[in-house]
């Protein structure tokens, strides 16, 4: 039995087309210290930049899911219009639940678009952004598997980045339908840069029509060629 759709009260006050983007984030052990501190001053830079787009304030949405402790992945906040977007101060312990988070985060964006349905709004493909700094402590090859045919459907885009030495790009690449291809490496910890990269991005495609081709800026101020 379908539960039943929870009407959104920014939805009806703003009736802008929006582009959804879940950004999946790796809060294991292996982020303490710099990493998550300049992840959550990333974060903050996030939120300033969309804020400060008069067209991606109001129709970016944005969703964090958090993966780590034991094996535990969460939302954290609801999905958000942009401009009442509140950047999160994440903190990094346990292990990398890839697989849950991801499960997670899909199931996410469909409820998503269900309640954009019921309200009559329309929206360009959502965005996943999947961050993660070491390998799966989970079963996670079935979450990929539907990470992979769900972008291969046109119902998201899935953007891999790895983090470190510790990530796999292999692993990466099998969350998305572009394969190893598709996943970038983040040189050091240039987070400020990765997402200045993604709120130019997503004020882009926030300009875009629904079903539209957009040029993304390069990535080539904060990615390097995986190894």
């Amino acid at each position: 039995m379908n539960q039943p759709v929870i009407p959104d009260v920014a939805l009806v006050d703003n009736t802008e087309q929006r582009t959804p983007l879940v950004l999946v984030l790796d809060c294991s052990g292996s982020m303490m210290g710099p990493p998550v501190q300049q992840l959550n001053e990333g974060l903050k830079l996030l939120e300033t930049e969309l804020k400060s787009d008069v067209i991606a304030a109001k129709r970016v949405r944005v969703l964090v899911v958090r993966y780590g402790g034991f094996d535990h992945a969460e939302v954290v906040g609801d999905w958000c219009d942009a401009m009442d977007f509140t950047a999160p101060v994440l903190e990094a312990d346990g292990t990398t639940p890839t697989g849950r988070a991801i499960d997670l985060a899909l199931t996410e964006v469909e409820n998503e678009k269900q309640r954009f349905k019921a309200a009559g709004i329309a929206y360009t493909r959502p965005w996943l952004f999947l961050m993660s700094d070491g390998v799966p402590t989970d079963t996670w090859e079935a979450s990929a598997k539907r990470a992979r045919e769900a972008e291969q459907a046109n119902k998201v885009a899935i953007f891999p980045i790895a983090v470190g030495d510790g990530s796999q790009v292999g692993v990466m690449g099998q969350f998305s339908g572009k394969g190893e291809g598709g996943v970038k490496r983040l040189q050091g910890l240039q987070f400020r840069e990765l997402f200045l990269w993604l709120s130019a991005s997503m004020q882009v495609v926030s300009q875009s029509r629904p079903g539209g081709q957009a040029q993304l800026p390069s990535t080539d101020t904060w990615s390097s060629v995986p190894t």
